[in-house]
């Protein structure tokens, strides 16, 4: 059973003082997420609920660290389970461009879906081995165009439209997702940043504030994701694509979409 979700996300008024003066509001940035509970606090969480900062970070990474893991091949058929439309079971809904296409065009030609690191896999240098190169809380569905490119770009706001993108904007050293993918990426990203210390053979990943950050194991810009795991709360499929994962795969969960305001009290 999925785990509820009481999302009490803080509103913000920002436009009554600018009214009284005469001048135009600013623009409204979304306020930081208030405390969520789920089943699991009590069980699978229970040694990182009530910390913060690197205390929680450290907490959190010793529960998913504990994981099953898939070959880079298994992850075919995993993506055609977690990533399924849920209006459609024939199909897989792609990141990125949100496009609902069917689960028999994986491949890698124009027209199919391929599969998309989130955590760019030249960024740290793990390539498609078990383990970060596998892991399918960053892994999903993407277009093979719209894949190709977003490239091993960072995260940022800004760009050009991607042809077929859905929204999705892209400039010279990074990418910006759809607004409906925006908190998803975020909190695959910071969800590999915790999972990954660099304890395990693999290298330390860590979200900074640059882009062009090339072969290094970081990615950008965290103000950035920061902001979109606000303006962008976790969706319905986001919520049983966690649960698919723990329950049928690599039984552990990204933290960060049971608790999103995790992602503040770390960062």
């Amino acid at each position: 059973m999925l785990a509820t979700h009481l999302h009490r996300w803080k509103s913000v008024a920002l436009t009554t003082a600018a009214v009284l003066v005469g001048l135009t509001a600013p623009a409204l940035t979304a306020s930081p997420a208030a405390a969520t509970t789920t089943a699991y606090d009590s069980t699978y969480y229970k040694n990182a609920v009530g910390k913060t900062g690197t205390s929680l970070k450290s907490a959190l990474h010793t529960i998913i660290s504990s994981q099953s893991k898939i070959s880079y091949s298994a992850v075919w058929a995993a993506l055609k389970v977690t990533d399924q439309d849920p209006n459609n079971t024939s199909n897989v809904l792609l990141l990125y461009s949100g496009v609902s296409r069917s689960k028999s065009l994986n491949g890698g030609d124009v027209g199919d879906w391929n599969r998309e690191h989130t955590w760019a896999k030249s960024h740290g240098d793990f390539g498609e081995v078990t383990g970060p190169g596998t892991d399918l809380h960053h892994l999903r569905a993407a277009d093979v165009q719209v894949n190709s490119t977003r490239g091993n770009l960072d995260f940022d706001n800004g760009g050009s439209a991607v042809t077929n993108g859905g929204g999705s904007k892209v400039d010279s050293d990074s990418f910006e997702p759809r607004d409906a993918d925006k908190g998803d990426v975020a909190r695959m990203i910071l969800y590999m940043a915790v999972r990954y210390e660099g304890d395990d053979g693999f290298a330390d990943l860590e979200p900074n504030e640059k882009v062009n950050n090339g072969s290094n194991p970081y990615m950008g810009k965290l103000s950035v994701l920061k902001a979109w795991n606000e303006a962008d709360p976790p969706s319905a499929f986001e919520e049983r694509r966690n649960q698919v994962i723990y329950d049928t795969y690599q039984h552990n969960r990204n933290p960060f979409i049971d608790h999103p305001e995790w992602v503040e009290a770390i960062w």
